[in-house]
């Protein structure tokens, strides 16, 4: 099923995990039209996290669960951050600025957007009671002219002893994987999973994968099969 803010994948009993991509698209429709500097900005990961989608849609098909993907850029408002945080409209980023963020109705991409994509998941939740939320997400290997050698990052504010587990079992399966790099769940960061998470219950982490492991299908798929035995090892 999808619609304008989200597309979801997989119809498993209650129980089952729940996997959401936040970035999963640099989708801009109507009515914004975009100039040759809006393509050029939405093709980098200020559009969208590369390798994201094809990551989640294979880690929710070996866990046999649901795969939550939002279907609209991160550029128009991202879903995870809070609606009002003032970096969820960006009009500036490193590499340019989107037209179409130029005097941006935000209230209204709130009521298109972000509004339907959490209240979908919500009932989604609700009806599913998954055991784990795992929202993925994908990170540049240099950014701001600063290596990032870690390949995996588990972030966290809660459940510090499952991600404890999660982050040594990716470690055993041959991953560098960090606790809360490059983005740190203590600082914020993992606004949609608390949001989800903490509403409903139901134990959240957040996986970031390095998007040069993630440059072609078969890539995510590898990495997928690596995550999906690192959960499977802690009993998800």
């Amino acid at each position: 099923m999808r619609d304008d803010a989200i597309e979801i994948l997989g119809a498993p009993p209650p129980g089952s995990l729940l996997f959401t991509c936040e970035h999963a698209s640099n989708r801009v429709p109507r009515p914004w039209r975009l100039r040759p500097t809006d393509r050029a900005l939405l093709a980098t990961h200020w559009g969208y996290d590369l390798g994201a989608r094809a990551l989640t849609i294979e880690l929710a098909r070996l866990a046999r669960g649901t795969a939550a993907l939002s279907r609209f850029s991160r550029l128009l408002i991202d879903p995870n951050r809070a609606p009002d945080d003032p970096s969820a409209v960006l009009l500036h980023c490193d590499d340019g600025a989107p037209t179409f963020n130029r005097a941006a109705d935000h209230a209204e991409r709130v009521r298109r957007f972000h509004v339907p994509f959490h209240d979908r998941l919500d009932r989604l939740i609700a009806k599913r009671k998954p055991r784990f939320l795992c929202s993925i997400h994908s990170f540049t290997p240099v950014f701001r002219a600063q290596r990032r050698p870690m390949q995996a990052g588990v972030l966290f504010d809660q459940h510090d002893d499952l991600a404890d587990r999660l982050l040594h079992a990716l470690r055993a399966k041959g991953l560098a994987a960090e606790a809360n790099e490059p983005y740190s769940g203590k600082a914020g960061l993992i606004y949609s999973a608390n949001r989800h998470g903490t509403r409903h219950d139901v134990p959240y982490l957040e996986i970031e994968v390095r998007q040069d492991l993630l440059a072609s299908d078969r890539q995510a798929r590898d990495v997928a099969r690596t995550v999906w035995g690192a959960l499977s090892a802690v009993g998800l």
